[in-house]
């Protein structure tokens, strides 16, 4: 079998097929690298959603065809609400959770991380408007996707840590479901 690493007319990789789908999809249809890269990126946060999605950070490198390197720094700041007074006096905690709705790393920066690149796109010459570039990630959302073996298995894991986030639980245990592969 051929193993090639080079392609001519584009590639996309990503740790799900349906992000690196949706990314290359977006190429056929004359699409540039970025909006190849937001399309994927939106697709991961919904299919793979344990290690990519939009409550998280986004940090991109870009390599313009002429000039340096370009980085987008999508990481939100550390909430105004984490304070030492309100863990200790008002939660009673001795610590800050590493996960759940008591978790204080940083503010989603994603979505604004993908408006860049949508900006910085358009100076490109980029055309793909932004429904069509989401419209993947919005039927995968809608329809549902096969759960991977690992989201199964890190849902169930978590599940005590995550299930007092709102809506954590309606979405990922519908009707009290624990995730499965289908």
């Amino acid at each position: 079998m051929l193993k090639s690493t080079y392609a001519s007319n584009g590639m996309v990789v990503a740790p799900h097929h349906l992000a690196a789908e949706s990314g290359l999809a977006v190429l056929r249809e004359g699409g540039n690298a970025l909006e190849a890269m937001i399309a994927a990126a939106a697709s991961i946060a919904v299919v793979y959603p344990h290690m990519n999605s939009i409550g998280g950070d986004g940090f991109w490198v870009i390599s313009p065809a002429d000039g340096d390197p370009i980085a987008i720094d999508a990481c939100g700041v550390a909430g105004r609400g984490a304070t030492i007074v309100r863990y200790r006096e008002e939660e009673g905690l001795d610590e800050i959770p590493a996960r759940g709705p008591l978790a204080a790393l940083t503010v989603a920066g994603t979505v604004s991380g993908w408006g860049l690149a949508k900006q910085m796109s358009e100076q490109w010459g980029g055309t793909m408007p932004l429904d069509r570039l989401l419209e993947d990630a919005v039927g995968y959302a809608r329809d549902g996707v096969a759960v991977t073996e690992g989201q199964a298995r890190l849902t169930t894991e978590k599940l005590p840590e995550m299930g007092l986030a709102a809506g954590f639980t309606e979405v990922y245990t519908p009707g009290g479901a624990r995730a499965r592969m289908w």
